[in-house]
């Protein structure tokens, strides 16, 4: 070789048509698995009895700090703590957030143990629309704790 370089030229053309067919084979692929990894229409009961059994919850000691009105509903600022000595003996096992009015209507699970020293945890979460939010602490005897709390989603500020 003498040092040259050879520069291919590909046309706008090429690569436009190139990265739809790229688009439409992963949204393929995409929408072929999604339907059978997500349960579609999953409710807040169905969802609570999952991991409920036939346990029945009792108010307990949860503090849910949340905002009365978010005026986002993208960027909801949460932070649950459950009151418990957290020893070997009488600890908070797992605290799972559920918000009935979103299309999958888990949060999220958090799970601890006596080395955590607190049960508490602080996140962000999105809500749909206004609704009532739910925690549930599963306890190291096998009860349960429930609070609820609702939320108004506002758009823009403006009421909703």
């Amino acid at each position: 070789m003498d040092g040259r370089r050879l520069i291919s030229v590909v046309a706008r053309r090429d690569v436009l048509v190139s990265a739809g067919s790229a688009a439409l084979v992963l949204t393929a692929l995409r929408t072929g698995t999604s339907a059978q990894e997500k349960p579609v229409g999953v409710t807040l009961d169905e969802a609570m009895k999952k991991i409920l059994g036939d346990a029945k919850p009792v108010d307990g000691k949860i503090l849910i700090d949340l905002p009365e009105i978010a005026e986002n509903g993208n960027t909801v600022p949460f932070a649950l703590t459950v009151e418990s000595p957290m020893t070997e003996a009488d600890h908070v096992k797992a605290l799972h957030v559920f918000a009935g009015g979103n299309p999958n209507v888990g949060i999220g699970s958090f799970y601890f143990s006596p080395a955590s020293g607190r049960a508490s945890v602080s996140s962000r979460m999105r809500l749909a629309r206004t609704q009532e939010v739910v925690a549930l602490a599963e306890m190291s005897d096998g009860r349960f704790i429930i609070a609820r709390r609702s939320v108004k989603v506002t758009i823009g500020g403006c009421g909703g």
